[in-house]
Parts: C-alpha cells; structure tokens; sequence
C-alpha cells in the first residue's frame, strides 16, 4: 500500500482501488444457514418427535450451496431425514426439501412450515 501512497500523496482514488484489489469476493466463502424463525420450526418437530422416542440426534452441516438439518434415531445410523435448504432454488422448485434415509425427495417447497407438515401427519386406522 506504500507504493500506492507514492503515487498519490494525497490518499484518493488510487487507495480505495487497493483496498479493493486486498478483499476479492471469490475468496471469501459464504455459507448458507437456518435462520432463527426456521430452526425454531423445526426443533418444535424434533423436540416433539424426541418426547415421542422416534428420534434420538440430530446434525446441522452449514455449505457454501445448501444448509441441512439431519435427524437420527441413533447416532451411528444414517440420517433418517434431511431438511435441505438451497436459496439456489427458491425461484423454480422452493428453497426447503424433506429428504428420505433413501434418498428420496418427500417434499420440496417455498415455505418451510408446509414441507415440514409432512412429518406430522397423524396416524390414522387402517381397516381389515
């Protein structure tokens, strides 16, 4: 930065083009997370599943493209769901998706409160 205050005693232009040419955007890497409002949907559902004895553990992995919230019966098992959220794809399918231990998409959607129903849905009887 001393070379840059060579040529321009003054400070001005050329400092800020330095500052600027320090603190490239491409290297810093942002991570996409849960919000408050939507860790506290669904650590409602955990804690209830928990009091319920279904689910045991969970685990929140924070990545650069998606954050995922993944619940456990036990915690050397697979997840047996996940809740992706990919802002990438909020436009065309919805940021949130509820993801089955196989893999499978159980439901994608743009408001969090809605793919997460798919976990409380009653019981109901099944007649013989």
């Amino acid at each position: 930065m001393s070379e840059v205050e060579e040529k321009e005693p003054y400070g001005g232009r050329a400092i800020v083009v330095a500052l600027a040419a320090r603190t490239d955007r491409s290297t810093t890497k942002e991570i996409t997370s849960f919000d408050r409002r939507e860790l506290d949907q669904i650590l409602r559902i955990y804690g209830r599943k928990v009091a319920e004895g279904e689910w045991r553990d969970y685990a929140i992995d924070q990545l650069r493209e998606e954050a995922v919230f993944s619940v456990y019966r036990r915690a050397s098992e697979t997840p047996l769901y996940r809740i992706v959220k990919q802002p990438k794809l909020a436009r065309r399918q919805g940021a949130y998706a509820l993801i089955a231990a196989t893999g499978h998409i159980l439901k994608r959607g743009h408001d969090l409160a809605n793919v997460l129903r798919m976990l409380d849905k009653p019981l109901r009887l099944v007649g013989a």
